[in-house]
C-alpha cells in the first residue's frame, strides 16, 4: 500500500520545513561525479539519484538521522535537509564547496586528443562522517562489490531507521552503532557476511566515538587511528578519508581495480 507520492505506507513524513543551502559553484559542477563515490550499489537504501538529476541522501549524523536532497541546475547546487539530523545534513551539502578539486583537474582540464575531460565537473566530497564509510568499506574487503553491496542493503533495511522527510520511496538511515553491535551473529551469515567481517564492524563500533574523531585530523592522522582497529589496514582506511575528509591523496593500495583506473587516467587504456 502507498501513500500520497507514491511512497509506500509506513514510511514516516517529517512535517518541519526543510533546512535549505543554495552554492555557486566557480566552474564545472558534475552532480554524479561528486556525490556517486557516496553510493554503494545500485540498490542502496541509503542513497538514491532521480532521473531529473537529483540525488537524495539518508546519513546518520551527530545531531541524528537525516535526509538530504541536491540538485543542480542553472549554474546553482540546492541542498534540502530534513529530520533530527537535518542541520548537520544540510552542512553536507556544501561538502563539495568545502572540498577542493583534484590536483591536476582544473575548471577546464582537457584530456587526450584536446576534448574536454570528463572529470572536469569534479570535486571531493568530504562528508565529515566516518563511520557511513568505514562499515560499507568493510564489507567490500575480499570478497565481489555484488556480494558487498547485498550485504549492505540486506543489514541496512533489516536494521536501519526509515529516513526522515519527503523521501521518494523506501530510504533508511544506516544503524546506530549500538544496533550493528546488537545484531545476531546468524543475521551476519544470512547477509553473507564471514565472521572476520562482521568481527571488525563489532570492534569499529565499540569505540565509534573515537572514530568519528578521525575527521577533526589530518587524512595521514585519521588513516592510523582506523588501523588501530584490527581489521582495518591501508584499503580500508584510505576508502574511508576519501569520503571523510576528500582526501586526494589517499590510494586503496592493493585494489584490483586501480591498475587499470590509473592506466585510463594517463594513457587512456587499461592497465595492469
Amino acid at each position: 500500500m502507498r501513500g500520497p507520492g507514491g511512497v509506500p505506507a509506513g514510511v514516516p513524513r517529517q512535517t518541519a520545513p526543510a533546512k535549505v543551502r543554495t552554492w555557486v559553484p566557480d566552474g564545472p559542477f558534475d552532480l554524479g561525479l561528486v556525490l556517486g563515490p557516496l553510493r554503494r550499489g545500485p540498490g542502496d537504501p541509503t542513497f538514491r539519484a532521480m532521473p531529473d538529476g537529483s540525488v537524495w541522501r539518508a546519513s546518520l549524523t551527530p545531531a541524528g538521522p537525516g535526509t538530504l536532497r541536491v540538485a543542480a541546475r542553472g549554474g546553482e547546487v540546492r541542498g534540502e535537509a530534513w529530520g533530527r539530523g537535518r542541520l548537520a545534513a544540510g552542512a553536507v551539502a556544501g561538502a563539495a564547496r568545502r572540498g577542493r578539486r583534484p590536483v591536476g583537474v582544473p575548471a577546464a582540464a582537457p584530456a587526450a586528443g584536446g576534448d574536454p575531460a570528463p572529470a572536469a565537473g569534479l570535486r571531493l566530497t568530504r562528508t565529515g562522517l566516518v563511520l557511513e564509510s568505514l562499515i560499507p568499506s568493510v564489507l567490500e574487503q575480499k570478497v565481489t562489490t555484488v556480494e558487498a553491496y547485498q550485504a549492505w542493503r540486506l543489514l541496512v533495511r533489516k536494521y536501519g531507521e526509515p529516513a526522515p522527510g519527503p523521501v521518494p520511496g523506501r530510504m533508511y538511515v544506516m544503524p546506530a552503532p549500538r544496533t550493528w553491535a546488537l545484531i545476531p551473529s546468524w543475521e551476519w551469515h544470512r547477509a553473507g557476511v564471514d565472521d572476520k567481517r562482521a568481527s571488525t564492524i563489532l570492534r569499529a563500533v565499540r569505540v565509534a566515538a573515537r572514530l568519528e574523531e578521525a575527521v577533526r585530523m589530518e587524512p595521514a592522522a585519521a588513516q592510523s587511528r582506523l588501523e588501530v582497529v584490527p581489521g582495518i589496514g591501508p584499503w580500508t582506511s584510505a576508502e574511508v578519508v576519501q569520503r571523510s575528509h576528500g582526501a586526494p591523496d589517499a590510494v586503496t593500495v592493493g585494489d584490483l581495480h586501480l591498475p587499470g583506473i590509473v592506466g585510463w587516467a594517463l594513457a587512456g587504456t587499461g592497465g595492469r
